[in-house]
């Protein structure tokens, strides 16, 4: 018991650089919830309530209590996000000055990895009934680049989040039906945000506007383009909570809320200028566009889970689910720099979300069980703050998959699902003053593997 738990423990460890390499979200706003593969074929439902799954530590740690052996579980999910934009705009002159130069910005997407790794230790003796569990996940990730020159590029270039977290969780049965449970989230964020900067229209047009339409003038829309990168991250805490309630022999019910975490991140600007404006802006002893040190607040919302699970048979169960997402906590990102001027600013004034699913699971014999889901996922973001750096919107899931039962000890799972997007809108004004309008299409498409092994 001890050397597997020495080995487990070791093996989330080496797990949180996996994981720091996600960040590509699948789920409504910057959401992941794929942290089983298990979860996944059944279209996330019935993630409080899962038997013989570890993704328990954070999803619902009273659930712990489920597993009756020393379990250690790796999954990695794939997430392919496709997304094509269709549309234009102006710059801060309107029509007059021509349309923004540039093409759709290509697919902001790539396939990434999503890897997530838990252990769980039932105790035994003088503390029968008590579980314990350790996870490493990604429950929140973004990773959208779209090309430097596209038309849209004074609003978004590279838009990469990554949140991680370590969870240490505690389970304890206090009979056969009801469970507890409780974890400390350690959570680490890193963000990176860049865009370009159209210094062409600002000089131009900081005397007279006139001057932009003048062959004459050094400086002309669209023509001396710079670009920002701002970059930080936070370490904070949060907690999970949960209980499990076994309301019938074949019927359970698990609930599970997962805190807010707040973030102060810290780190810098920089700023890349034409020579031409460094020179001029020099002159004007301008030093608005100067890199720097800079910092903002970033709230990783909370979560509500309700989860239910239907043995309608010995082999044969129905689950579903109900979450709710507390994205409303985003209001907004506002970056500021160490003397307290305002650097940037990024509106999301998001509304909470809800996310339904429910899932069916067949076991074939003892070693082959079959999965199949549907869910719908509401998205928090609405048409007046969209923006190109998540095009995100209502959603349908669909998925498949299934687990291989190796031998008592070991098993082996996968699992697809297909994220079905309704075209998002965009109608935005960057911080150039320059206007984008149009529409993405968009979908998402899934594959997960697993391995869990019992001690």
């Amino acid at each position: 018991m001890q050397t597997a738990s020495r080995l487990t423990l070791t093996a989330l460890a080496l797990g949180v650089a996996g994981v720091l390499a996600a960040g590509q979200a699948d789920a409504s706003g910057f959401q992941i919830r794929e942290n089983s593969v298990k979860n996944l074929g059944r279209a996330n439902a019935g993630t409080t309530v899962a038997w013989g799954d570890a993704s328990v530590v954070l999803n619902n740690p009273a659930a712990m209590v489920n597993l009756k052996q020393t379990t250690l579980q790796a999954d990695v999910t794939v997430i392919d996000l496709t997304a094509k934009f269709s549309g234009n705009g102006t710059t801060a002159l309107g029509a007059p000055a021509g349309p923004l130069s540039g093409g759709n910005g290509g697919d902001p997407g790539d396939p990434t990895p999503v890897p997530a790794m838990a252990a769980v230790f039932p105790l035994s003796g003088a503390f029968e009934g008590v579980t314990l569990g350790a996870s490493v996940s990604a429950p929140f990730g973004l990773k959208t680049d779209y090309e430097p020159t596209w038309m849209g590029r004074y609003d978004a270039i590279t838009s990469d989040v990554k949140v991680v977290d370590l969870t240490l969780s505690a389970a304890i049965a206090f009979t056969d039906r009801f469970s507890v449970g409780l974890g400390v989230i350690a959570q680490r964020a890193d963000v990176t945000l860049s865009k370009a900067i159209d210094f062409g229209t600002a000089l131009c047009a900081a005397q007279n506007p006139l001057n932009c339409f003048n062959p004459a003038y050094p400086f002309h829309p669209q023509a001396q383009d710079g670009n920002i990168e701002v970059s930080g991250a936070d370490t904070d805490f949060g907690f999970v909570f949960g209980a499990q309630f076994k309301a019938l022999d074949n019927l359970t019910f698990g609930y599970a809320h997962r805190s807010e975490v707040n973030h102060t991140l810290t780190g810098d600007a920089t700023i890349t200028k034409p020579g031409s404006v460094t020179a001029t802006l020099n002159a004007l002893q301008n030093h608005a566009y100067d890199d720097g040190p800079i910092w903002a607040n970033l709230d990783t919302p909370s979560t509500d889970t309700l989860s239910m699970r239907w043995d309608v048979t010995s082999a044969i169960r129905v689950l579903a689910e109900a979450q709710r997402t507390a994205w409303s906590s985003l209001e907004s990102v506002n970056i500021i720099r160490d003397g307290g001027a305002q650097l940037g600013f990024e509106a999301f004034d998001w509304n909470d979300s809800m996310f339904y699913s429910v899932g069916g699971e067949w076991d074939m014999n003892e070693a082959v069980t079959f999965r199949v889901g549907m869910g719908y996922d509401g998205t928090p973001t609405h048409d007046s703050t969209r923006t190109p750096r998540l095009p995100d919107n209502d959603r349908m899931v669909y998925t498949f998959g299934a687990t291989w039962n190796v031998s008592p000890r070991l098993s082996l799972d996968a699992a697809y699902m297909r994220v079905q997007m309704d075209n998002p809108r965009v109608n935005t004004v960057s911080s150039s003053s320059s206007r984008l309008a149009g529409s993405f299409e968009g979908k998402a498409d899934l594959l997960g593997v697993s391995a869990q092994y019992r001690f």
